[in-house]
């Protein structure tokens, strides 16, 4: 065998380096052929049919860009103000207002239902999805399966899976049409197959729940999720508001509540600088991180957006369009 020369040994180990960056390994310790016959005998006994794990194994796939995705650790890249003018152009506020119109009636009578005005569903609907236009591409299955494989939240993702199943099963999507996120969120609400389970709504009483295409269903199933979670209908999210020169910082903590007249004391005042209101909601101070100091206070129903997504800049962002919307 011929010795390879140093330049040829150096292009060799580059070659395998690209290959290693390039395609991510699989946490999993064993073949992906043993391990979904080990998942599909779980999944029979928890009840699944056979006929929904022959349709949806058929033609399952393993996902490189999921494993990509779900690894690439989150960085925050944009400063708060960037981020809500990028999220919030005036065209959605505009869409937002339209859409409330389009849809008020539906929309108050579920608001009245479930005890969620109507502006924070469609706001919940426009950051989720842009009112339905991007709800994902992946395969729901192929994603959760590949998550679920991978191993590294393995028993996070192995549970939606089985979830997932049992919506095929009770046929309230077809396979072809269960589309969602890289992680596995589906439909206009974006919902995990738990919060689907857990608080999805059959509106229209067609028998499905349907999240993809039935408005009814969309917008019940997240004013049914947001009151479940606690959400006040006399209540607002909170608002920006203007802090005294030395302001303890500690105070500026979700962990820190008091009642509207204790942050008057101390020196709290509305942005334009005008009193707080007299009513003695029980809020905390936020400052998103990334921003400039702007400073808000937040109430319940900010702290049950978070249940929704944990993102600070979420929870801003659809607090501020649902503000922005308003009456329509």
């Amino acid at each position: 065998m011929a010795k390879l020369s140093a330049r040829n040994i150096l292009v060799l180990l580059f070659g395998i380096f690209l290959v290693a960056v390039s395609t991510p390994a699989f946490a999993a310790q064993e073949s992906f052929d043993v391990w979904l016959e080990k998942f599909k005998t779980e999944a029979r006994e928890k009840g699944i049919s056979e006929g929904t794990l022959e349709s949806a194994f058929a033609n399952v796939q393993l996902i490189e860009k999921v494993v990509k995705l779900d690894r690439k650790q989150p960085e925050v890249v944009q400063t708060f103000q960037e981020y809500m003018a990028q999220r919030l152009p005036q065209s959605l506020i505009d869409s937002g207002k339209a859409m409330l119109n389009e849809h008020r009636p539906l929309l108050e009578e579920i608001g009245r239902k479930y005890g969620v005005q109507p502006r924070f569903i469609v706001a919940l609907w426009g950051v989720e999805t842009r009112f339905g236009k991007y709800t994902g591409g992946f395969s729901v299955i192929d994603a959760l399966t590949t998550l679920a494989y991978d191993n590294r939240r393995a028993d996070y993702f192995r549970k939606e899976l089985l979830l997932a199943l049992r919506i095929l099963d009770e046929n309230h999507i077809a396979l072809a049409d269960m589309k969602g996120s890289w992680a596995g969120a589906m439909g206009q609400s974006q919902f995990m197959p738990s919060s689907f389970v857990n608080f999805a709504v059959d509106y229209d009483a067609d028998g499905k729940r349907d999240i993809w295409t039935t408005k009814a269903d969309v917008f019940a199933s997240a004013a049914n999720y947001l009151a479940k979670s606690g959400w006040q209908y006399d209540q607002t999210w909170g608002r920006e508001v203007r802090l005294p020169e030395g302001f303890d910082p500690a105070l500026i903590d979700l962990d820190v509540a008091k009642p509207m007249r204790e942050w008057e004391e101390l020196g709290v005042r509305k942005s334009d600088g005008s009193p707080l209101p007299d009513r003695q909601l029980v809020g905390s101070l936020v400052q998103p991180k990334g921003g400039n100091g702007q400073t808000f206070l937040v109430y319940n129903n900010y702290r049950t957006i978070l249940k929704w997504n944990r993102s600070t800049y979420f929870a801003m962002s659809v607090g501020f369009l649902a503000d922005r919307i308003g009456d329509g």
